[in-house]
């Protein structure tokens, strides 16, 4: 069993470990576009950003998968999506995937890199329509692909293929019974046969799960 979401709490920055000048913040260098995103992002009030621990996490997992496929379920105003641009290299190609075509707007406006395309629809709707094994990396950002559809997500990750999910911290804009959701979604990703997996109580609270060769 998973401890609870407030063992996750506490943050290794209140045990002191930072005071020797491992803050992690510091090191941080943004995407290029990531400012306009932002300022856009706010008169939208847009609250379901990544923070920028994620960012640069997603950016390294990138980096890490050459001449990759990737795929961001939940776009959002793209904020992610520049991070994971940021860490690919010229020849990957990412799809961004948003119900929200107001939101998902800032992203085609500011994130005209021919690398990425946006798909306007249902998450779960666009992973049904793929091929079995089609992307090296699945970063899933929405309720969908996630807790809803997430069997036809980890269906499109190819060997050696990475899944990504956050937001399984304790978030301020949870809804009343989010947190028994996040301790059963746990639960089964700890359980698949095909994945390794490991949590990370960081930044939002990450996991992240390789798929394994048969």
């Amino acid at each position: 069993m998973f401890p609870s979401p407030s063992f996750y709490a506490t943050s290794p920055r209140d045990s002191g470990l930072f005071e020797s000048g491992m803050d992690d913040l510091s090191y941080i260098r943004r995407p290029a576009t990531l400012a306009r995103i932002l300022e856009r992002t706010a008169g939208l009030r847009f609250d379901m950003a990544s923070e920028d621990r994620t960012g640069a996490f997603l950016r390294t997992l990138a980096a890490s998968k050459p001449d990759g496929r990737f795929l961001e379920l939940g776009t959002g105003t793209g904020v992610s999506t520049a991070w994971i641009l940021d860490g690919m290299d010229a020849s990957s190609i990412l799809t961004s995937v948003d119900v929200d075509v107001t939101f998902q707007q800032v992203a085609r406006d500011i994130l005209t890199d021919p690398r990425v395309s946006f798909f306007s629809g249902d998450a779960v709707d666009f992973l049904r329509s793929q091929p079995p094994a089609t992307f090296d990396f699945v970063f899933a950002d929405a309720l969908r692909g996630k807790y809803d559809g997430l069997d036809d997500a980890l269906r499109v990750v190819r060997t050696g293929g990475i899944y990504v999910i956050d937001d399984m911290l304790p978030q301020s804009n949870w809804p009343d019974g989010h947190a028994s959701r996040v301790r059963g979604l746990l639960e089964t990703l700890a359980q698949l046969p095909d994945f390794d997996i490991t949590l990370m109580a960081w930044a939002s609270g990450l996991v992240v799960a390789v798929r394994k060769a048969a």
